[in-house]
């Protein structure tokens, strides 16, 4: 099979190489305590996510021995699947693979393997669980967001950021969106934003003419506007930690929390996830329901080839992405 390994920590420009594989063995380590069998599948779209980027750098938590397939997220059929799954070969999945998704054959647990509601295609089944199990379990899990609520969403135009305002929606609460630019605009209100200030003004001045205090923020950016974000929360409001694609990793002076009795919540879903093997497969049962009512449909940004994997790498170094980065393996 075709893939793509990292092969040492140089950075997406010269740490990837385009080889020949044998197929993997149907067994993955993270099949239940100790490993086992594991779903096989033809693959036909990856997600291109922060993480792979980090391994390019030797920057992330999961940094396996060189060389190695990297990948987490992919869509294509069943090859082949353990008894008990309910899966079966010929089935249309989206998967969590951990690692190993930029090739043309990957293996995730069975525990993190989905079947693809017909109305999503193999791109946005690429692009569904990573951003929206986090955006859910953000908004959700930690945020314990409710209905009629008012949420922001900083880096709105991004993966994490289109499917928090999605989900959002769909929970029936009012969205804000924090973008850089014209065009990001537009994919935000595309996701269901309902109100759009641009974070190179005078956002949280915005934001609180316009809702007087928000209930909940998902910040998958980190870097300087953090402050400000706590400034623009309401009374008992909740500003959830996603990430820090912004660079810098932000410190609270905690006096500020007691102004307006509010929270700075950790959003950690893959650690989560560690503790908790089964909250993937009550995310899919939430997911599903909001697929069907037409609220989850994940948004697809740029798309590469195989052999573009620098290329799409370095889309997300950039910051120029919007959406989802697919790689169009088959």
């Amino acid at each position: 099979m075709r893939a793509v390994q990292i092969v040492d920590y140089s950075g997406p420009e010269s740490a990837l190489r385009s080889v020949e594989l044998p197929d993997p063995e149907p067994v993955h380590p993270m099949a239940g305590p100790g490993g086992g069998p594991g779903v096989l599948i033809d693959v036909y779209a990856a997600g291109v996510s922060f993480p792979e980027l980090l391994q390019t750098r030797g920057e992330y938590q999961l940094k396996p021995p060189l060389p190695f397939v990297p990948g987490s997220e992919v869509a294509g059929t069943v090859v082949s699947a353990p008894e008990g799954s309910h899966l079966a070969p010929g089935d249309r999945v989206a998967a969590f693979c951990w690692l190993g998704g930029f090739a043309e054959v990957a293996v995730a647990p069975p525990s993190m393997t989905f079947r693809l509601d017909g109305v999503l295609d193999y791109a946005q089944g690429a692009g569904l669980i990573l951003n929206y199990h986090t955006a859910y379990f953000a908004l959700v899990t930690r945020g314990r967001l409710v209905e009629g609520e008012t949420v922001l969403v900083h880096g709105a135009a991004g993966g994490v950021g289109t499917a928090a305002l999605q989900i959002a929606k769909g929970l029936g609460a009012t969205t804000v969106a924090v973008v850089s630019s014209d065009e990001k605009e537009q994919v935000a209100r595309d996701a269901g934003a309902d109100h759009v200030v641009r974070s190179t003004g005078a956002w949280k001045d915005e934001v609180l003419e316009l809702t007087g205090g928000v209930d909940l923020i998902i910040d998958p950016v980190g870097g300087d506007r953090f402050t400000d974000s706590l400034r623009s929360l309401r009374l008992g409001g909740r500003l959830v930690v996603v990430g820090f694609t912004g660079g810098s990793i932000p410190e609270v002076k905690v006096n500020r929390l007691l102004l307006k009795n509010t929270e700075v919540i950790g959003a950690g879903w893959g650690g989560y996830l560690m503790e908790d093997p089964k909250l993937a497969g009550r995310i899919a049962t939430e997911l599903d329901r909001l697929i069907e009512h037409g609220f989850v449909r994940p948004i697809i940004g740029p798309r590469f080839s195989l052999d573009q994997v620098s290329e799409a790498l370095l889309t997300l170094d950039r910051r120029t992405a919007t959406g989802k980065v697919i790689l169009d393996v088959r």
